[in-house]
């Protein structure tokens, strides 16, 4: 069903069809030739986000293929061209494939997901809201409580088979962090040294499950956090975490 572009760019294809989805192009001169290469025309362009990194693309895809461009109902006038605003657990379909718009705001008040509901395992398109082993940043426009309420709302609830595809690849880096918050997590050791030596492109999809062990976002109750993180509530352990990955 998909394929994937360095910078995390996402083809999302439907093989029976040959129609696909152009999700956040940043190349878009290389999601065209990709699509061409696959023998797919790109039929929809969506945006997670209004970031420069996930619609720079945009125009170069629509050049080529004359397709519509698809984001929140409240990323108008956020990003050009805007054909359709997609509305909160609004479920639309290409193809044989069909998604649901999860809305998930935090790291921008516009952000949206994808969740696959046509696949036996379910896809989670993440954009900058879940990373491999961490969240998304509040910097630009972003907040954290609204971080934490999508994670409680829209990310609590997906089973632990649900495999996770983010916007871009820290995962390197998101593992050290994680073994600063929670010293001794198996799960995190062995993780670290399993993608040591993988480039970018060569790293592995993660499911929610997996994400659960060592992601400590998701790990909000665990005892081993270290002191100075937990607070009184899990709301306030979830800021400290990210105050802690802003710094870091």
């Amino acid at each position: 069903m998909d394929n994937r572009l360095r910078n995390f760019n996402y083809l999302i294809g439907c093989e029976k069809t040959k129609q696909a989805i152009a999700l956040d192009p940043l190349d878009g001169e290389a999601m065209v030739a990709l699509a061409a290469e696959q023998g797919w025309q790109i039929k929809l362009i969506i945006n997670t986000h209004e970031h420069h990194d996930h619609i720079e693309g945009n125009p170069a895809v629509q050049a080529a293929t004359g397709a519509e461009i698809w984001a929140s109902e409240f990323a108008r006038g956020k990003i050009p061209n805007m054909a359709r605003g997609l509305l909160a657990n609004e479920e639309f379909s290409l193809g044989s494939m069909k998604f649901r718009v999860l809305p998930t705001p935090g790291h921008t008040p516009v952000h949206v997901r994808l969740l696959t509901l046509s696949e036996e395992v379910p896809i989670l398109f993440s954009g900058d809201t879940l990373f491999n082993a961490c969240a998304g940043n509040c910097f630009n426009g972003g907040d954290v409580d609204e971080m934490y309420d999508t994670f409680v709302r829209e990310l609590a609830p997906l089973p632990n088979q649900t495999l996770l595809f983010p916007g871009h690849d820290y995962m390197k880096t998101n593992l050290s962090f994680a073994l600063t918050c929670e010293p001794g997590n198996e799960q995190t050791e062995y993780w670290q040294g399993k993608v040591e030596i993988l480039s970018a492109d060569d790293m592995p999809y993660m499911t929610l499950g997996q994400e659960r062990e060592y992601n400590p976002f998701l790990r909000l109750q665990s005892p081993a956090l270290l002191p100075l993180l937990q607070g009184a509530s899990e709301r306030a352990t979830f800021k400290a975490l990210r105050a802690k990955r802003d710094v870091w």
